[in-house]
């Protein structure tokens, strides 16, 4: 049967109608039989025609009206195009990218990649569209196998990696390893991790914070109410700690005891040739180092103000060493241009680290250069210089005058000069109350005290605006708790204890309570046998230690618990 009749019968069949029949037509129910004629036989199967398929020409026709109107789209977009300015069809290029010829291309880019459900829903879109853009990484082509190869660093021809051998299979060593036997070396010297080189993480989070306090608090007993936070005067709460130099002991007399400005480090000097440094730690303090300066008595020994130098001067010598802690060199100062001074025995540091003061004879004082020691210029008063000291701020000069007993007049008795040290001139010049003559001086680092020790034992306390105005400026506090000559005097770091010594006398030391300027009562111990002739005096910059050498050759420590834990 026809296709079109095969068509027309099922629409019939749908809508319940039969067939119409042409006109003018009889039915033949038998195939072949035409009309007016004899019936034809019907063609095999063979010889029979397939059907057109409509189908094929519809998808022409439909493939040949796309491709005329993509090529009307082409024409009138290139007719726009020619419409616009040439800055305008940069910017698209720059935005959409060069899509001329392929328009499906731009609408994928566009539409951007799919973001997945489990991507964090805060990423905007641009930054999804980013990601999903990012080429995938390429494989290097070539590797290089001696890239994978350690290096190895030669430690014997080094003289400052020579030190840091253990033994002598480790002639080489790599990289990463010579990285922590310098990393070992530096915690070594610096007695510890330095706080400003950990790493860990400080809590933020002010409501985790107050749950610690709570928790500790609920932990321990006791009385937690605290009046104040400044350390109360009276009794001074301190354990005593192992002697600083136990594990070098000696039997001559200490003349420095000073802590390292940095460091846990505390360093010992005295008349036996050697400046001894120990790591601080209140238990053993290890040795660190000892450096021997044959026949070179030592008088006094200090840290630069940057703590890279030591500085060691001798009771009959003028050379002046220097040792340079970070290269491990013994630097002797033989002369300096224009110092005319025999012996060089008394000196202090500026705490800015930018002036040397040299206490010379016959009343003068050099000033020179710390980085070059190279002579600046020198100042002078009446009579011998008994003691110097910079001010906080390393601008003034504080200088106490000692009676020349060669002269029938007795010059510069109990005067103390302020001098400028850009300028080199007297800012003003004052006497000491009630002082024959003075042996030390020292100011505070909050540049508020000036402390003057006189040879009776007194120690006057002044206010230093006062010694600036005033030509005859009245003590805050005479301390007379010493009989004998004020040797040492030195502040802590709050200036809120103030420790006198003097080196003629047995337990001849004591600590004063400041503003209130009075004394501890529970310092020394009574009849401690160690506190003998105390020659020197330091206080740590922040672990609470309190050092002092006698002339038994003990560096003796203690821990004030008011500003460590036990």
């Amino acid at each position: 049967m026809p296709p079109e009749r095969r068509r027309r019968m099922k629409l019939d069949r749908r809508t319940g109608a039969k067939p119409k029949r042409k006109p003018g037509m009889r039915p033949d129910w038998k195939a072949g039989a035409g009309p007016g004629g004899p019936p034809q036989k019907p063609a095999p199967s063979s010889q029979r025609k397939p059907p057109a398929r409509p189908s094929a020409a519809a998808a022409a026709i439909a493939v040949a009206a796309a491709e005329e109107e993509r090529r009307l789209r082409q024409r009138n977009r290139l007719r726009l195009e020619e419409d616009k300015p040439a800055v305008e069809r940069c910017l698209e290029e720059l935005v959409f990218g060069d899509v001329e010829n392929d328009e499906d291309a731009l609408l994928r880019r566009l539409r951007g990649p799919r973001v997945q459900e489990h991507e964090d829903s805060g990423d905007s879109e641009v930054e999804n569209e980013a990601k999903g853009n990012f080429p995938p990484q390429k494989k290097p082509v070539w590797v290089d196998e001696e890239d994978e190869d350690e290096e190895m660093v030669d430690m014997m021809n080094n003289r400052f990696r020579k030190d840091m051998m253990k033994n002598a299979s480790e002639s080489k060593l790599s990289k990463d390893n010579l990285k922590k036997r310098l990393k070992e070396e530096f915690q070594h010297a610096m007695g510890g991790v330095p706080a400003w080189a950990e790493t860990t993480k400080r809590k933020t989070s002010s409501d985790d914070e107050s749950e610690e306090d709570e928790d500790d608090l609920l932990q321990r007993t006791g009385n937690f109410i605290s009046t104040s936070t400044s350390l109360p005067r009276g009794i001074l709460k301190m354990k005593n700690c192992q002697h600083a130099n136990a594990e070098r002991p000696t039997v001559a007399r200490i003349s420095s005891v000073q802590f390292h400005p940095g460091a846990q480090i505390v360093m010992v000097a005295g008349l036996d040739n050697a400046v001894s440094l120990f790591q601080v730690d209140g238990k053993t303090n290890p040795k660190i180092q000892s450096i021997y300066l044959e026949r070179f008595p030592i008088f006094k020994a200090c840290f630069s103000a940057n703590g890279e130098e030591v500085l060691a001067t001798s009771t009959h010598s003028k050379v002046l060493y220097v040792y340079d802690m970070l290269a491990g060199k013994l630097i002797p100062v033989h002369q300096v241009r224009g110092l005319k001074e025999k012996i060089v025995r008394s000196f202090e540091v500026s705490p800015d680290g930018s002036f040397l003061l040299i206490n010379g004879i016959a009343g003068y004082l050099h000033l020179l250069a710390m980085k070059t020691k190279e002579l600046i210029g020198s100042m002078k008063i009446n009579g011998r210089v008994a003691a110097s000291t910079f001010s906080s701020d390393s601008k003034k000069v504080y200088a106490s005058s000692e009676s020349d007993f060669h002269k029938v007049i007795y010059i510069g008795d109990g005067e103390v000069y302020v001098w400028d040290v850009n300028s080199r001139k007297c800012l003003n010049r004052f006497v000491d109350e009630g002082s024959l003559y003075g042996l030390s001086i020292a100011t505070s680092r909050n540049g508020q005290y000036v402390a003057c020790g006189s040879n009776c034992g007194v120690v006057n306390i002044y206010n230093q605006d006062s010694c600036l105005q005033e030509t005859n400026p009245k003590p805050i506090k005479a301390i007379m708790n010493l009989v004998t000559g004020v040797t040492s005097l030195t502040f802590n770091p709050t200036t809120e204890i103030l420790a006198i010594a003097s080196e003629k006398m047995k337990e001849a030391v004591r600590l004063v309570h400041l503003p209130s300027c009075t004394v501890f009562s529970n310092f020394p111990v009574i009849k401690n046998k160690n506190i003998s002739h105390v020659h020197t005096m330091d206080f740590s910059p922040r672990s609470g230690y309190f050092a002092l050498g006698n002339e038994k050759g003990k560096a003796l420590m203690y821990r004030l618990h008011h500003y460590s834990d036990f």
